[in-house]
């Protein structure tokens, strides 16, 4: 787990190094435990260490190839990494160190990089230069745990861990750090940019799965790897789910307690991370399980959780989460590349913050509800789907000549929606998001966004859509929120306090077999993540198999009209977003004006308050 950096197409060798440098500074906190830079005539790479796996200077990196040629910097872990080194020392590679770096170099040299990536199993970023054909590789893992941007301009590409770490590069590329309008209106409809988009103008993200090759001033790429569909016809039953996903989970478990340092666990009230719990201590690994307590708030699980580890005989530690705002304000907007609005990444940050001392490697619980089903809306698109196979395909047409109607009728908003959904599909679910309408319904946006356009809220609407909706729901969840939200909050959070995450349930074996599992059985009875809760049924408790989804979470919502409220309107005396027309003049004042203590504030004021102290710390550096 490690920070990476990369420059190539400038003929100047010490304008080649002294952009490294910079590079490398901006991901020192991914990587306390070392630094290196390597260069070839007009490329170099560059990379700060967090050492998991052989501690010594054997696993430093970049790491290269006997002849100097061929360079590696690689951020993440190769779970498989042993059983890929046996196969190459078969082949009759000859390894000098014990760590899954050098396995990612001589794969390269054996296997090509794109055969390599789908032999690796784990979570990567990986950028590859080849000086015998001079050509950069770089490759992200399947699910999108590792982040990698780049960007590509005037025959040079400069490539990184961070945003910021690219921006390091922009001048040599022509490029300026310029906020790119169609990004930032992402931001404010969900709290966090998709892959489709970086915050920045001329910069890109590497989609998860994705191998892109760069040489002589040409680019191409691959997928290498989709998520499996879901297979309606599947002669699978559930008590066979169960059998195999437990295997499956077990041995995830079992790859990810590999490492040379010690090793934690995250444990919330929910069934997650108490499976992951439970299948340590069934590999028989002595680890401690972390809480993050919220004290005085319905949101706590401590209790949830303590109960758990007391039923696993675990050792247990519970963490209070502090209430200073302008501290978990400033790692919010430090911790993440572009602005994030996560309400759980300060409970992230603080968790990581205070497990780092104690351990570097944390299992987490992350994946469960997005491959299994656990959240609480699914039901209802499967009956909207199943519904939608009951209309003949004209009925999309009629309802939305007659929908005019059903808007001026309020006690029928739940009912229009409905009705949008099962005659729309995804299209009518995207459509019906309350991101951006807060802002618009306020008149808060500036001319800079007056005609900029989300991509989502214009996915096609017809019957035949809500006839596949789950399929289509599933593929665009995991593209979008599950990639875009959940993995940088991890990533972000645990990598800011230099902590590796390894989450069993991403593990790239067990999604392939469960998201062929048709959705009916992943949600038996209507249950969500039936799968899981059966396991924990049979394994753990069946009052824990029970347990409602909490989620992990912090009241910001609570907070920002109590103790933040002095933060968000000192942020608002002197506006960024408003001087630059991101927002319209006195925004900012009209939504401090609405925050009480006597309700919750919406989540739209956070994403707010959260852009204006990005923006501050941008224009700062």
């Amino acid at each position: 787990m490690c920070g990476i950096a990369g420059y190539i197409g400038n003929t100047n060798h010490q304008a080649v190094e002294d952009t490294l440098r910079r590079m490398v500074r901006r991901i020192e906190r991914r990587g306390p435990d070392g630094e290196g830079v390597a260069h070839w005539p007009g490329a170099g790479l560059g990379h700060r260490r967090l050492a998991i796996l052989d501690l010594s200077e054997l696993g430093r990196q970049p790491m290269l190839s006997h002849d100097g040629r061929v360079g590696v910097v690689f951020n993440g872990c190769i779970y498989n990494f042993l059983e890929l080194k046996n196969e190459l020392e078969q082949s009759g590679h000859r390894f000098h160190s014990t760590c899954d770096t050098e396995v990612v170099l001589r794969g390269y040299l054996e296997w090509g990089a794109l055969e390599l990536a789908r032999r690796m199993r784990g979570m990567f970023a990986v950028g590859i230069w080849d000086d015998h054909c001079r050509r950069l590789t770089l490759f992200r893992d399947r699910l999108g745990v590792k982040p990698l941007f780049y960007a590509i301009r005037n025959g040079q590409i400069a490539f990184g861990s961070t945003l910021q770490t690219v921006a390091e590069a922009a001048p040599h590329l022509g490029l300026a750090s310029a906020i790119d309008p169609a990004g930032l209106l992402e931001y404010l409809e969900f709290g966090y940019v998709t892959d489709a988009h970086t915050i920045y103008r001329g910069f890109a993200k590497l989609g998860a799965g994705r191998l892109l090759e760069w040489q002589n001033g040409l680019c191409r790429e691959e997928v290498y790897w989709q998520l499996p569909a879901p297979e309606e016809d599947s002669r699978i039953g559930f008590e066979e789910a169960v059998v195999e996903t437990e295997r499956i989970l077990r041995e995830a478990v079992r790859l990810r307690l590999i490492a040379d340092v010690k090793v934690g666990a995250l444990l919330s009230g929910g069934i997650d991370s108490a499976l992951v719990c439970w299948a340590v201590r069934e590999a028989k690994s002595d680890i401690t399980a972390f809480t993050v307590r919220i004290d005085e708030d319905a949101s706590d699980e401590t209790e949830a959780a303590s109960q758990t580890a007391k039923l696993l005989g675990i050792p247990h530690e519970v963490i209070s989460l502090p209430l200073d705002g302008e501290r978990l304000l400033d790692e919010v907007t430090s911790a993440y590349s572009e602005p994030f609005g996560a309400q759980s990444a300060t409970a992230m940050l603080q968790v990581s913050a205070a497990v780092s001392p104690h351990a570097k490697v944390l299992l987490t619980g992350d994946g469960g509800d997005d491959l299994y089903l656990g959240y609480w809306f699914y039901p209802t698109y499967l009956k909207t789907q199943q519904l939608a196979r009951c209309l003949p395909p004209w009925a999309g047409d009629l309802y939305r000549l007659g929908r005019p109607l059903l808007e001026k009728i309020s006690a029928l908003r739940r009912p229009k929606h409905f009705l949008d959904y099962v005659t729309g599909g995804l299209g009518g679910i995207t459509r019906a998001h309350d991101g951006l309408p807060y802002y618009t319904s306020r008149r808060l946006l500036g001319p800079r966004l007056a005609d900029e356009q989300l991509t989502q809220r214009r996915i096609p609407l017809s019957v035949e859509a809500a006839r596949r909706l789950m399929k289509d729901l599933i593929e665009y969840q995991q593209k979008t929120w599950f990639v875009s939200e959940f993995m940088t909050k991890v990533d972000g959070g645990t990598m800011y306090h230099a902590l590796e995450a390894r989450a069993p349930l991403l593990d790239h074996v067990l999604w392939e077999f469960a998201a062929k599992l048709p959705v009916e059985l992943r949600l038996r009875g209507g249950e969500l993540k039936a799968v899981l809760r059966e396991i924990v049924r049979r394994r753990i408790d069946p009052a824990i198999a029970s347990r409602r989804k909490q989620g992990f979470t912090v009241p910001v919502e609570r907070w920002l009209g109590g103790p933040w409220k002095k933060t968000f309107v000192r942020l608002a005396a002197d506006s960024i977003l408003e001087r630059e027309g991101w927002l319209r003049p006195g925004a900012l004042h009209q939504v401090a004006a609405e925050l009480s203590t006597e309700r919750l504030a919406p989540r739209q004021a956070w994403f707010l308050m959260v852009l204006e102290s990005w923006a501050r710390k941008q224009s700062n550096l």
